[in-house]
């Protein structure tokens, strides 16, 4: 195959498409480009079907850290594990590809989107959606493309929509739209918005739309240059016997389903598919068509669900469409811990607990993603006995990332900066039952939590879950949706937000022919939902907590100059580590010469300010101290007056009289109260007078030099005395 390109540019950026030169033996591979960021998107599609009750699509996205001109951290130095923003863009790029494939489609399909090269202005996310629909068209896979992506920002200071923003331009937005789809209907929206009305989002909905038409018009150009050949499938067809066994149980089914209770509910339906499988089949027709059977029973349920929502407007558990089941809500549920929130929404029961602590425990990301790390971190654990199921625990699944990082999406518009809270903030959602929405019960729990905690979050945050069903012209949106109407609906669409407005979406969409129209509809009935939800959650908890709880450490924040951050460090740590040990405190400092101080015990971090304001206080005449002797030489003694400054006593000045010897009257270690005559504005040098001096010791005089006896509170001139001294102690007044 001869090398093909298609460069064009969009909304002000240039993009570029290009196949037929790398990784031939793949069923389809495309090189994707916008600016200097590359991205290489393969597809491969297995030859045999696979006897599955479900379409078997993996996604991939491996990030290169040689993209960016690094090499990985750790012992390994090899990329390992996807992070969690891999993760995240895997599942973006999963997405909107999977409803493109026929029902019944059973060969696998694979895509690996591996980063080249990543410019640090453009992000390598959306143009994957991309890479991955033309490879796969480009193969002959039986995808109905051309499918793409935009990332859609907001100029805060004009109102500007920008189209796939460089990360510059999105520090200066105000939102962050992700939407995928085809030129007909939207698949797959991810936002994060910093409090902006359901019509400012609607808007910007539809002008993605509009793009996503226009980068797929660009996609088609570049498929038709490659003529590809279509692929030869077999969509699978189960025996018209399976079907009409089953069909005799509709009835069945409907009463089945009308059981509010979950675990219940379930019951009762897999004991009714049970029985038709073991009645109305023989043995030998349950192995030849068991998977057959199993995706006629759940179609039997999906149409028994449906049927009776869009004729009767009944639920499962008896809800009117709009209706959001029962709410317990207890904020602070946990005693000790800094921050607590307990959120159920039928059965779906959230415990959200949230940690303070000191600014440098911030998460550092390793990651090819401009952002060295994050101060808030929010993250969700789906346990298996939270639907009452057995199963293996270990590290987080995608969806834990993906729920975990939308609650964090919705929950950062409305944090205090580190200026006016100096913490870092770690909030975790255990979901203790789960019956559907229990990503948006993490973000009321953890709203409950951040103000239980004491953290003065802008305004609470509330969520719900709206699904769909839509049978040709008859649509209805429901509000708060359960696990059977996610699974068996047409849309799970995630709105959360302030009463003043939306700060994230999630929506995944099963359905073609999702309209504007419907949107919107789907957007003021989550306010509506929302507003229910939010003003129950502040009925238990008004407000955030006026202070931190006693067992959250106390931070203060202090500001020296810079140039005095090295001696607060030390030499190798030295002195920081040493207040640390002494204190119990701990000590953040920063380039600019920060100081945040963090202790439970507030005499604790109280002392390791003093101590470090004692290390950078620069001595003023007139001042007194009681200080340490830390060297004597023949003309005087040094006395230590802070951690960082000595004081040079002079010899004239350390009794009462004529001191021969500085030995005489002092030893080292001695502590003695002294003013500070002088401060040298040149050199910095201190000279200081002893106030407590004792009389001279009798006999040590000494010689007069010459006859002229000084009064010890006389200066000598210059010249006058015996040589400067070799000094083997070099005081401290830098």
């Amino acid at each position: 195959m001869t090398k093909i390109v298609e460069e064009f540019e969009l909304y002000g950026k240039t993009y570029r498409l290009e196949t037929g030169e790398l990784a031939k033996q793949a069923t389809g591979a495309v090189l994707c480009t916008c600016g200097e960021t590359s991205v290489l998107v393969t597809a491969v599609v297995s030859k045999q079907q696979r006897d599955y009750d479900f379409f078997p699509l993996t996604v991939d996205f491996i990030e290169k850290m040689y993209a960016v001109g690094r090499i990985p951290g750790g012992y390994l130095k090899r990329e390992a594990k996807p992070s969690d923003k891999g993760t995240l863009t895997a599942r973006m790029i999963d997405r909107p590809i999977r409803p493109g494939f026929p029902d019944g489609y059973k060969n696998e399909v694979h895509v690996v989107a591996t980063t080249f090269v990543v410019d640090g202005q453009n992000p390598p996310d959306t143009i994957c959606v991309a890479g991955a629909s033309a490879a796969l068209m480009v193969g002959g896979a039986p995808f109905d493309g051309p499918a793409a992506c935009v990332r859609i920002g907001r100029d805060k200071e004009t109102g500007e929509l920008i189209v796939n923003p460089t990360y510059e331009e999105m520090e200066g937005s105000d939102l962050e739209l992700t939407v995928a789809g085809t030129a007909d209907y939207i698949s797959m929206v991810e936002a994060g918005a910093d409090e902006i009305s359901e019509e400012d989002m609607l808007s910007a909905l539809t002008f993605a739309q509009e793009a996503i038409g226009k980068f797929c018009e660009r996609q088609a150009a570049f498929i038709a240059k490659a003529e590809p050949t279509p692929m030869e499938y077999t969509i699978h067809t189960a025996d018209p016997a399976v079907a009409e066994r089953i069909e005799p149980f509709f009835a069945d089914m409907e009463a089945c389903l009308k059981d509010a209770d979950k675990l219940s509910r379930m019951a009762k339906v897999d004991l009714l598919k049970q029985t038709i499988t073991e009645e109305q089949f023989s043995e030998d027709e349950r192995a030849a068509w068991g998977s057959d059977i199993a995706a006629a029973l759940k179609a039997l349920e999906k149409r028994a669900m449906r049927k009776m929502i869009i004729e009767t407007g009944e639920r499962a558990d008896g809800r009117a469409a709009d209706e959001i089941r029962p709410l317990h809500i207890v904020p602070g549920y946990l005693p000790r811990v800094h921050g607590s929130g307990l959120f159920q929404r039928g059965q779906t029961q959230v415990m959200s607990v949230c940690t303070l602590g000191m600014l440098n425990e911030w998460q550092r990301l390793d990651t090819i993603d401009p952002a060295e790390g994050k101060r808030y971190m929010h993250q969700y654990n789906f346990p298996p006995y939270c639907t009452g199921e057995t199963g293996r625990m270990g590290a987080p699944k995608r969806r834990e990332i993906g729920h975990g990082a939308l609650a964090e999406r919705a929950l950062l518009p409305v944090l205090p900066d580190d200026e006016e809270f100096p913490y870092a903030i770690r909030v975790v959602s255990e979901v203790l039952e789960s019956n559907g929405s229990s990503s948006m019960a993490s973000t009321c729990g953890s709203t409950l939590a951040l103000m239980d905690a004491g953290v003065p979050i802008k305004a609470p945050v509330s969520g719900v879950a709206m699904g769909l069903i839509k049978e040709g012209d008859e649509t209805v949106i429901l509000t708060d949706i359960q696990g059977i109407e996610d699974f068996l609906g047409d849309m799970d669409f995630k709105v959360c937000g302030t009463e003043n407005g939306i700060t994230a979406l999630q929506m995944d969409n099963k359905a073609r022919g999702l309209t504007v129209d419907i949107l919107s509809r789907a957007l003021q009935q989550a306010h509506e939902g929302r507003d229910h939800i939010l003003k129950a959650m502040v009925a238990t908890i008004a407000e955030p907590r006026s202070e931190v709880r006693d067992t959250v450490p106390r931070i203060e924040t202090i500001q020296i100059p810079v140039d005095k951050i090295r001696d607060v460090i030390g030499s190798g740590g030295k002195v920081v580590r040493g207040i640390q040990d002494e204190t119990g405190a701990s000590i953040d400092i920063q380039e600019d010469g920060t100081i945040h101080i963090g202790a439970v015990d507030r005499a604790a971090g109280d002392t390791a300010k003093a101590m470090i304001l004692d290390i950078v206080k620069e001595p003023e005449a007139g001042e007194i101290y009681d200080g340490e002797v830390v060297g004597i030489k023949d003309f005087g003694a040094f006395v230590k007056l802070t951690a960082g400054k000595d004081g040079l006593l002079h010899i004239s000045r350390v009794a009462n009289g004529r001191v021969a010897k500085v030995e005489d009257v002092l030893a080292l270690g001695d502590k003695v109260k002294v003013q500070v005559l002088e401060v040298d504005p040149k050199t910095g040098k201190i000279s200081l007078d002893r106030l407590d001096k004792p009389d001279a010791p009798a006999g040590a005089a000494g010689n007069s030099n010459g006859g002229g006896r000084r009064e010890h509170g006389d200066r000598p001139r210059p010249g006058q005395g015996s040589r400067t001294p070799r000094r083997s102690h070099k005081p401290n007044n830098d």
